[in-house]
């Protein structure tokens, strides 16, 4: 049974007060994951750019293929006749459009919308399917959707491939992978829907239809949505893939092993550095000639302060930063804090007075 406008509207009432607030409240609070965990935003990754542009792509490929001068031709809509126009009619106002001649598929299509209902199939499915469709006739129309399932899942399963690629960890990298079930599900239930929405459609509304402008083209308008919704669906995936990647959004905290492991890393290079710096001093220490040119160093480095601090330029900067913005009594606090923060932990060390 199809599911009426009306009857989508009544749930959107219904149910967007409720999931409105909530979808805008979980937004915010993704937005607001980076600087809640630290975490800086950064350029897009280079793997992760070659999956944006391979969406881009296909994005762009279906949004064309829903172009006119892509889709069947319907040839009720191009010789301007109605839905109960004589077959002889209907063809030989084609066969002006025809400068050669009938093509195979035409002579094929004309032996197969004699009847009301094999006209009524053929806006439901198409031509391909009425003229391609060897076991297929109008007394069975399910036959016709049998046919035509293939064809239905073909741009959808074209679209999985393709995100099933972008969101690979193997090709693309962790950033992508973490989108790899929210792309599945979603194509997949694309494609339920897409199936769904064929089957359930009711092909004899155009049956009392007189006027050509008046005929329900639905395979030519499902084209339209089925394009567009796939180039949305990638959109949207590749939208949340920039976000994820570059750390505006959708940030994974890193788990409690990750931050040790990191911290550890952090504090094995401060402590080879520290090293390196105590391995030089003792070597400026020990070379007698290295020693004198670091006290030479020092010596001139005292006398060259010495001099800059009694500049009269110098004692009156001084003087006013110490009586009017800097507080004395604070920075020497500071200080003996810090000095008792660092000497407390050898004051139970043994040998040391």
């Amino acid at each position: 049974m199809a599911i009426s406008w009306g009857t989508i509207k009544s749930l959107i009432l219904f149910f967007g007060p409720m999931l409105l607030p909530k979808a805008i409240a979980y937004y915010r609070s993704a937005r607001a994951a980076p600087s809640i965990h630290g975490i800086t935003i950064r350029a897009i990754p280079a793997n992760v750019r070659l999956a944006l542009l391979i969406l881009s792509i296909t994005s762009v490929s279906f949004l064309l293929k829903t172009l006119p001068p892509f889709s069947p031709e319907n040839i009720f809509t191009v010789t301007s006749s109605r839905l109960q126009i004589p077959t002889d009619v209907l063809f030989t106002r084609l066969l002006a459009l025809r400068p050669h001649g009938f093509s195979v598929s035409d002579e094929t299509l004309r032996t197969k919308i004699s009847s009301l209902e094999s006209r009524l199939l053929f806006f439901k499915f198409g031509p391909d399917v009425l003229t391609d469709c060897a076991f297929c006739n109008a007394e069975e129309p399910q036959s016709y959707f049998y046919y035509a399932i293939p064809a239905l899942l073909a741009p959808h399963l074209f679209n999985l491939a393709v995100l099933a690629l972008v969101t690979s960890e193997l090709f693309i990298g962790k950033e992508a992978a973490v989108w790899r079930t929210t792309a599945t599900v979603a194509a997949m239930a694309l494609a339920i829907t897409d199936i769904y929405s064929v089957n359930s459609y009711n092909h004899q509304e155009n049956s009392r239809v007189t006027r050509l402008e008046d005929i329900d083209t639905y395979f030519w308008r499902m084209r339209v949505y089925r394009g567009i919704s796939i180039a949305v669906m990638d959109g949207v995936i590749g939208w949340l893939l920039y976000l994820s990647s570059t750390n505006r959004a959708f940030i994974v905290p890193p788990t409690t092993a990750e931050r040790v492991e990191a911290s550890t890393r952090v504090l094995d290079v401060v402590r080879s550095k520290m090293s390196a710096v105590g391995i030089l001093r003792n070597t400026v220490n020990r070379d007698e000639e290295l020693r004198a040119r670091s006290q030479e160093y020092w010596v001139h480095e005292g006398v060259l302060m010495g001099d800059v601090m009694q500049e009269r330029e110098v004692v009156d900067g001084v003087r006013g930063a110490l009586s009017n913005r800097i507080n004395i009594q604070n920075i020497t606090a500071d200080a003996e804090k810090y000095a008792q923060n660092v000497l407390a932990p050898l004051e139970n060390v043994p040998g040391l007075p």
